[in-house]
């Protein structure tokens, strides 16, 4: 298989850029590198997703699959300074980089930490999990992260996905409907879907 940013080591030449961007509210610094998700920029499906999302539980547990370099977990910290985000990645450059842009960004509600998939998530009873998934990883990734998932939520815990129709939506709804037993599309916009589904 290629090299792409679900490598653990990423082998491309570190390029960092530093930019700017702000979501929920809130203005950020961010560092990004070669072999990382979306360098140059948040992500459409990424920022969609953050715009979509709301905290059933303030003082919650937030669990970031897949987290990059921070974008997504970072921004919901900020903007839910009483919940703890949990932020997991494969890739270690990108562990890396989401705890410099932590620090950069003074947020410290996070605990940031390498997990393929959720194998390495201990803590269990996670109010809002939400996922970017690695597509590029194949199907069985994307589904195993939406297994692992429900067994890592609360009762009335949620799942939240961001996931292009061309890109497997209908395959990922009909997952988590066979999960969950429901799936709602909570937004969709330039052929992106936000699907959420909660676990009773």
């Amino acid at each position: 298989m290629t090299e792409h940013y679900y490598s653990r080591k990423p082998s491309t030449d570190s390029n960092p850029v530093k930019w700017q961007s702000e979501l929920k509210g809130n203005s950020f610094r961010f560092k990004t590198d070669s072999g990382v998700f979306s360098k140059k920029e948040v992500d459409f499906g990424s920022r969609l997703l953050i715009d979509t999302f709301e905290l059933n539980k303030a003082d919650g547990l937030i669990l970031d699959v897949g987290c990059g370099y921070g974008p997504i977990g970072l921004s919901l910290a900020k903007a839910y300074p009483d919940a703890m985000v949990h932020m997991v990645d494969v890739n270690e450059r990108a562990i890396m980089l989401a705890e410099e842009n932590a620090s950069e960004n003074k947020v410290n509600n996070v605990k940031i930490y390498e997990s393929d998939r959720l194998t390495g998530v201990e803590e269990k009873g996670f109010n809002a999990i939400l996922t970017n998934p690695p597509i590029r990883a194949g199907k069985k990734i994307v589904h195993d992260i939406f297994e692992q998932s429900f067994l890592h939520l609360a009762e009335g815990g949620e799942l939240w996905v961001v996931i292009q129709k061309k890109q497997g939506a209908p395959s990922a709804m009909e997952k988590m409907k066979e999960l969950f037993g429901e799936v709602d599309i909570a937004a969709k916009s330039k052929g992106y879907f936000i699907l959420k589904s909660v676990k009773c």
